[in-house]
């Protein structure tokens, strides 16, 4: 994972980058890690971001409390983010309830939180 070699980097064909867009390559779970994400969003004027993604409680997590750090307005998209089953010292915590515990935080702190219907609205 997160190597140029790794199996399902391809780009799926619908949302395949465009001429003109830029692409970054990432090589751990925050976007804004030793990459020029930061750079290109700034460059371009952009203020607000909508993250969505995988996993929820790792590389979601990460860009948004990034984001917020540097003083993007983010809005997380609830149900076009997923996660997995997590454990810890013996706890086993269902998918849903890591998912619920992070969009809790991010509302909490982070980030608008809403439903890709919403967000289409």
């Amino acid at each position: 994972m997160f190597e140029p070699s790794s199996n399902g980097i391809e780009f799926q064909d619908t949302v395949k980058p465009q001429e003109d867009e830029s692409v970054i390559i990432k090589n751990h779970i925050n976007a804004f890690l030793n990459t020029n994400l930061k750079e290109i969003l700034d460059s371009n004027q952009v203020t607000e971001l909508v993250v969505i993604g995988a996993m929820t409680h790792m590389c979601v997590d990460a860009a948004v409390r990034a984001a917020s750090d540097f003083g993007y307005k983010v809005k997380v998209i609830h149900d076009a983010c997923a996660t997995l089953d997590l454990e810890f010292n013996g706890v086993k915590v269902p998918a849903g309830h890591v998912h619920a515990t992070l969009m809790a935080a991010f509302e909490f702190a982070y980030a608008q939180v809403i439903s890709t219907e919403d967000y289409v609205s």
